[in-house]
């Protein structure tokens, strides 16, 4: 016999060389199924895998159940002091709804400054040259729209309807710097303070409220709202809140500036408002009606 087949551990290496050579093989080749030891190992292990994974995450959601119930009885908390202010302001409302209904109703009042209806319509355009100063709306006379009715977004006052024809309007907004854009307006808090609402300030976007008195006290934080004194908008409607005030160059009133309420460079939809009273100053001087919307 050759002295190659004498050597048994030789011979025996090159068999586990055979086989694995053969196993690494068939390994690498492509199947669709695995066979049945590999099944077996996978499953064995996914098997230990469940047994620790489902603890794992039992413990793991203990924690987070216990901080979401911490969480929850502290917002619980807020709410339950919100529910119990707004019970008491609810209760107040009432009572003050019904002194002003009895006093109304003693006076022989049937209209009020705050009375309005509302008319959804959508933005069908935009002034081409400058933009942001009147939008389209399709909602007109056929509709029940006319000139002068406010308008307003979801956040605040955005302008006033200027034209009206049949199925359309223009609406001529805040922004617009026309002199005779003027709107009456107060901020309050404690006392009134009134002025008019006149354009805007191009370089800040800050709207101009002017014709302040200069012993009426004026903060910023302040909300201005429309006053109602002019006949065309509402009384409440609201303009936006006051960043800044500073005296005029000749010291007799004050004027503020006036960060906007709505955002008038995404208007997609807007509300018509019709004023249901009339004006409460039927005997205003007409030429000065126009300063007093």
């Amino acid at each position: 016999m050759p002295p190659f087949f004498s050597n048994k551990r030789l011979i025996v290496l090159l068999v586990c060389i055979v086989i694995l050579v053969g196993l690494i093989g068939y390994s690498m080749s492509e199947r669709r199924s695995m066979t049945w030891p590999e099944q077996f190992i996978v499953d064995s292990v996914g098997w230990v895998q469940s047994v620790f994974s489902q603890p794992a995450h039992m413990v793991a959601g203990f924690f987070d159940t216990i901080e979401d119930i911490r969480n929850v009885y502290e917002e619980n908390q807020a709410l339950k002091a919100q529910l119990d202010d707004y019970a008491t302001v609810s209760v107040e409302v009432d009572e003050l709804r019904r002194q002003n209904d009895q006093l109304k109703e003693s006076l022989d009042i049937t209209e009020s400054l705050y009375d309005a209806s509302y008319r959804s319509a959508a933005v069908i355009n935009r002034s081409p040259d400058r933009w942001n100063e009147f939008i389209g709306i399709n909602k007109g006379a056929q509709n029940g729209i006319e000139e002068d009715m406010s308008v307003i977004t979801s956040e605040g006052l955005v302008g006033k309807v200027a034209r009206v024809s049949q199925f359309t309007s223009t609406v001529q907004l805040l922004t617009d710097q026309d002199r005779a854009n003027r709107i009456s307006a107060m901020a309050s808090e404690d006392d009134s303070v009134y002025g008019f609402i006149e354009g805007i300030d191009e370089d800040t976007g800050y709207l101009h409220f002017t014709k302040i008195e200069t012993d009426m006290e004026v903060e910023e934080g302040m909300t201005v709202v429309t006053s109602g004194l002019g006949g065309v908008f509402p009384r409440g409607l609201e303009i936006g809140e006051v960043i800044g005030v500073k005296d005029d160059e000749f010291g007799l009133t004050q004027s503020a500036y006036v960060e906007p309420a709505a955002n008038f460079h995404h208007l997609d939809y807007v509300m018509v408002v019709e004023r249901e009273s009339q004006s409460l100053e039927p005997d205003i001087d007409p030429d000065l009606g126009d300063d007093d919307e």
